[in-house]
């Protein structure tokens, strides 16, 4: 396989390629007794991930799960949900984005066994939670958003957490690396957990899964992922798939979500945004191996995308990975 990974055709592959994790929070705890926990930090993407004992998850204006070991839950949107040890627990704390206070907003009194030491509770009569928050700081996350539920419960027969608690215990060190190690292991947490999701039994296959199988827009979607530095038109496109292109625009918006230019400026940024993380890779080298005229094209468009510079987000992934 090419080390930019074009040659792929797999739908989920498709699907997550590019959307990584940035300094991404994960927390361990043990509870006991009556316990609610009120998530507020917005995260696009979350996880809960339970070890052992039960907890429910109640998503804001939606009906509480009950989730039990080995299960994975997986949050979108960023909206309010609630943790607890039953639906009717009203909430004493309140995870923030840059922390946690009481319901009345005061500093908590103690972190609820989120150290080390919370591996040690294993036989405990009490409940082991662990939380990620997965802040998205490449790639395009709306389509990945919109084929998600608020939230999808993954049940230990369907998918189990593939990492183990030494892994955690590793990560869990204050060493160097240690961020990039955990964004990383959040990352496999979720491809794990959306693989199973989107292949479990049952499953409705979504649209931009069933993509990948349409005669016409299967194709045009191959072609755009083996080469997207050539110089694509909705014409050509067309063309080379054999349709009209008012048919492959109509057939391409409605599987993929996106028109198709749309879609292909989008996937260059996503590659861009990974080579950016390479050693001496310079903003044309990069421009021109994604597909963009010129630097200043693709330092235009990733900044609209982004929201920062190439060299600012070349210089927070440094950071982030020493």
């Amino acid at each position: 396989m090419d080390p930019m990974g074009l040659t792929s055709t797999d739908p989920l592959t498709d699907l997550l390629d590019g959307v990584r994790t940035g300094g991404a929070v994960l927390n361990r705890s043990f509870l006991s007794g009556s316990w609610a926990a009120r998530f507020e930090d917005g995260s696009p993407l979350a996880l809960a991930v339970l070890v052992h004992g039960s907890a429910w998850i109640t998503p804001q204006g939606g009906d509480p799960v009950r989730i039990g070991p080995g299960d994975v839950a997986v949050l979108c949107g960023g909206a309010p949900y609630v943790v607890a040890d039953d639906p009717a627990t009203e909430p004493d704390v309140v995870i923030h984005p840059g922390g946690r206070t009481t319901a009345q907003g005061e500093e908590p009194a103690d972190a609820r066994g989120t150290g080390a030491d919370a591996w040690d509770t294993e036989g405990a009569d009490g409940t082991l939670l662990l939380s990620g928050l997965y802040t998205v700081d490449s790639g395009t996350p709306g389509r990945l958003l919109a084929a998600l539920p608020p939230l999808a419960v993954i049940e230990a027969k369907v998918g189990a957490c593939p990492v183990s608690r030494t892994t955690f215990e590793e990560i869990a060190r204050e060493e160097p690396g240690r961020q990039i190690l955990l964004d990383r292991v959040l990352d496999l947490m979720l491809i794990t957990a959306l693989r199973a999701w989107f292949t479990r039994p049952g499953a409705q296959a979504p649209a931009w899964y069933r993509a990948h199988s349409d005669p016409v827009v299967g194709p045009a979607l191959r072609m755009l992922h083996a080469d997207p530095a050539y110089p694509w038109t909705l014409p050509a496109l067309a063309a080379k798939t054999g349709v009209s292109r008012a048919n492959l625009a109509r057939r391409f918006t409605a599987l993929a979500g996106l028109p198709p230019m749309t879609y292909l400026r989008e996937r260059r940024l996503a590659l861009a945004a990974d080579l950016l993380r390479e050693p001496g890779a310079t903003l044309a080298t990069v421009a021109d191996r994604v597909g963009f005229a010129n630097a200043f094209a693709l330092s235009a468009a990733f900044k609209r995308e982004h929201g920062v510079s190439p060299s600012e987000y070349r210089m927070r992934e440094t950071r982030a990975a020493t």
